[in-house]
């Protein structure tokens, strides 16, 4: 199954920063409940702040090239994310070459953090390896709602 963690692309700065979010809902598939309540699996939290990442790599290039996950550095979490909550994601680049990146950032609900991830590296790959980049930047233009063309929003 493949997961869409992002909802909104509030604002980005090409290769230096970005702010995405995900409203949950209790019609997601991914909930766990260990004993306190329904929580978002740790692991989608890091998931949805590389998955903003993968955005601004994708808005940065222009289309032309998208993240893999390579590593974490280090994660640690704070808080759970519950059904209703819009979790806001904001990454940072540390660095950004032609072949890897590297970011760090944070997730948070109601203005408290719930994890911190630093030296998340990625792989930069062809966009179009992966998805039909016409397809990729329509999709890009939906979070941003606004055409998407290289530059800051």
């Amino acid at each position: 199954m493949r997961f869409h963690l992002i909802d909104r692309i509030d604002s980005w700065d090409a290769g230096r920063s970005i702010k995405a979010r995900k409203l949950t809902s209790w019609f997601e598939d991914f909930w766990r409940d260990e004993g306190d309540g329904p929580a978002m699996p740790e692991p989608l939290v890091l998931e949805a702040l590389c998955q903003a990442g993968t955005w601004l790599i994708i808005a940065t290039t222009d289309v032309r090239q998208r993240a893999a996950l390579l590593s974490v550095d280090g994660v640690s979490f704070h808080g759970a994310v519950r059904p209703g909550d819009v979790l806001v994601l904001e990454g940072t680049v540390e660095s950004m070459g032609d072949e890897t990146a590297v970011i760090s950032g944070t997730a948070s609900v109601n203005g408290e953090p719930v994890m911190k991830a630093e030296a998340v590296m990625c792989a930069l790959l062809p966009a179009e390896d992966l998805q039909d980049p016409v397809e990729t930047r329509r999709m890009l233009e939906q979070l941003t709602r606004e055409p998407v063309g290289g530059g800051a929003r």
